[in-house]
């Protein structure tokens, strides 16, 4: 399973769930839908979630997810692109090029509204759940391997500067004051 039958899947599970905004139904269906397949498709799966994990691993991404969640710590970066990725790709991409669009989202707006953090830690599991599921083994440890990308240096402020924040993801920063 390349990165592109990946997104296949997400978009397969986001259009069998109820609420497609709700990262954990999808990732859940995802996993559910993946355990159907061979078991190396299983194992490629990991490989290609946790490029996508690699390819979201932004600056700037971070720094929206720090408003978004009113802080932002490694674990939470992590289950804040799960959340992401269980978007789809077309929102993913969009989120990676500009990640002030999230003040666009029609979910992002809600959460906003309703004071809800916005995380996936389930994500982060769909290829290990449906190996489970599959073959009642735990996914072999080198199923996968990562490699951040450094972090884009002119983003190297304190998050808590909130003018900075505000200049640089002015849109989140003002749907996040206003939902405060």
């Amino acid at each position: 399973m390349d990165t592109k039958q990946f997104w296949k899947l997400i978009e397969e599970a986001r259009s069998q769930v109820p609420a497609p905004d709700n990262g954990d139904a999808v990732a859940e269906r995802a996993a559910t839908l993946l355990a159907l397949r061979p078991a190396q498709e299983i194992v490629a799966a990991q490989q290609a979630l946790w490029g996508l994990m690699a390819d979201s691993y932004r600056a700037p991404v971070w720094g929206a997810a720090y408003v978004i969640n009113g802080g932002c710590s490694d674990d939470g970066f992590d289950y804040f692109r799960g959340w992401l990725i269980t978007q789809g790709r077309e929102t993913f991409e969009r989120v990676i090029a500009d990640p002030d669009v999230l003040a666009d989202l029609p979910a992002v707006r809600a959460f906003a509204a309703d004071g809800i953090d916005i995380e996936c830690e389930e994500a982060l599991s769909i290829a290990w759940t449906a190996h489970q599921e599959a073959t009642g083994e735990e996914l072999p440890n080198d199923a996968f391997t990562i490699r951040y990308p450094e972090l884009d240096p002119e983003w190297n402020f304190d998050f808590e500067d909130e003018d900075e924040l505000g200049r640089r993801l002015p849109r989140l920063t003002e749907l996040y004051s206003a939902a405060a």
